[in-house]
């Protein structure tokens, strides 16, 4: 066991993000900085009146060594840690709700590449974001722990996660369905998951795998949804699921091989929802397609466009007390029958259930809703060290530029509306990367909002990789 030791400790500025901390392994994050987080959320944990935290990890390399420090850091300082083992970041959640313990950290990469890894903190009832993340900082640098000893426990909970995951399933047809599992932290659940779910299930790369030897885990891009793709079809599924590394965001591909961005999904889940929540708000973040709001207020709910970060909208969620939230890159929370935090498989479920109690096959559920011309979220690398400040720019650029034809929001970053449609630019909080998306209603149209942006991003000296 490594020594560890409560002195003050300086992580690298560029690991603490808006909404978690990452970094790359032995590069700016180690296993001391995973001691010091420890610490100083245990900290935070105590001086709210909490004791109880639980912690998991995921598949990745280093995870299970920082999940050690990270425990002793906690028990250091009067934490009692339950302990779930390798696993997807819902299940830790879960446990966190489920035992209705004080606080969470799980150990994860998420869908960044493998020599990545991080950590996402969360209170029973409050993402830990913004702020807070900072505040890990401040405590650390002082080393301004509490005193105490704590206790680890070792618990299986995998199969009470599973059983909640099932206990909404409402289906009667048995679908062909294909899941990719990208050698994520799902794999080991997915495989007795689809056993107790009717009908015939493949499963793509079901095995837990750091190197991630396959394809990449973010079912975003859409080149990592290729062999689902070729899959479903070789197959004749109904539909095809993919998950991230951590397996807090899904992808999906209906029965023609189709990709179904989030925002669509978004739009059949809330065609469910509002029939047992009418006129309830719902959360969408600011990538997500013209064509999901408008659906969202045609079938009764009030769209609400909000800033993209799973704990920017769990919040935002819960301030507005909505049953449901998305975001275009496949967070997507429940809070109807749910806890409202973004968990993939149990998205899986209520995808299962849409399908079935609509009686339609999947690409038929969409048929009526227009067909825009969009790219798919687009990132580019840039200088971290001053990504903000070149959003910044940019926005004032384009505020300049605001007429009765053109209209600015710039909640996050700056998503501009024209007669054509909209683009978007925003800095990603999770890599050194600004990204990009527009959508249109022509071709025509598309390109001219391409150009709009590229025009912009020139301004700050980058250039947006269309092709």
């Amino acid at each position: 066991m490594t020594d560890y030791s409560h002195t003050p400790h300086n992580f690298n500025p560029s690991i603490l993000r808006e909404y978690d901390i990452r970094g790359i392994v032995d590069e700016n994050i180690t296993d001391k900085d995973a001691f010091a987080i420890g610490c100083a959320f245990g900290t935070m944990v105590r001086r709210r009146g909490g004791k109880k935290v639980a912690v998991g990890y995921d598949g990745r390399e280093t995870s299970p060594l920082y999940a050690d420090a990270v425990t002793q850091g906690l028990i250091s300082v009067g934490i009692d840690v339950t302990s779930v083992g390798l696993g997807p970041s819902p299940m830790l959640y879960f446990t966190v709700k489920s035992l209705k313990l004080d606080g969470g950290v799980m150990i994860t990469g998420s869908h960044n590449p493998s020599n990545y890894n991080g950590f996402k903190l969360s209170f029973l009832n409050e993402s830990v974001y913004g702020d807070l993340v900072q505040e890990v900082g401040r405590i650390a640098a002082k080393a301004d722990y509490e005193d105490g000893i704590g206790s680890k426990t070792a618990i299986d909970i995998s199969n009470a996660y599973i059983k909640r995951v099932l206990q909404d399933l409402d289906c009667d047809k048995e679908f062909t369905i294909v899941w990719d599992n990208g050698n994520g932290a799902a794999g080991n659940l997915l495989k007795r998951l689809t056993k107790e779910i009717p009908g015939t299930h493949h499963l793509l790369y079901e095995d837990v795998d750091a190197t991630f030897p396959n394809h990449h885990p973010d079912p975003t891009v859409d080149k990592n949804l290729a062999d689902l793709i070729d899959k479903v079809a070789q197959t004749n599924a109904d539909f095809g699921i993919a998950f991230d590394g951590d397996a807090d965001r899904i992808g999906v591909v209906n029965d023609k091989g189709e990709i179904l961005r989030c925002d669509i999904l978004m739009a059949l889940y809330a065609r469910d929802v509002l029939k047992t929540h009418p006129n309830a708000s719902i959360v969408g973040d600011i990538k997500c397609s013209k064509v999901m709001f408008d659906e969202i207020e045609k079938l009764g709910g009030n769209a609400v466009m909000w800033k993209t970060g799973h704990s920017l909208i769990k919040t935002k969620m819960a301030e507005l007390k909505a049953p449901l939230a998305g975001e275009l890159s496949g967070h997507i929370f429940f809070a109807d029958k749910y806890y409202g935090y973004d968990d993939a498989l149990y998205c899986s479920i209520r995808l299962i259930n849409a399908i079935a109690h609509s009686g339609k096959t999947l690409s038929e559920m969409t048929a009526h809703m227009p067909v825009l011309h969009s790219t798919p979220e687009i990132r580019f690398d840039v200088d971290e060290a001053t990504k903000f400040e070149n959003i910044d720019t940019l926005v004032e650029n384009v505020k300049q530029t605001a007429s009765d034809e053109i209209k600015v929001n710039d909640i996050d970053g700056v998503r501009v509306s024209t007669a054509d449609g909209w683009w978007l630019v925003r800095a990603s909080n999770t890599q050194n990367a600004l990204t990009a998306r527009a959508e249109a209603t022509s071709p025509q149209g598309l390109e001219r909002l391409k150009t709009m942006i590229q025009d912009h991003v020139k301004r700050i000296g980058y250039s947006v990789p269309f092709e």
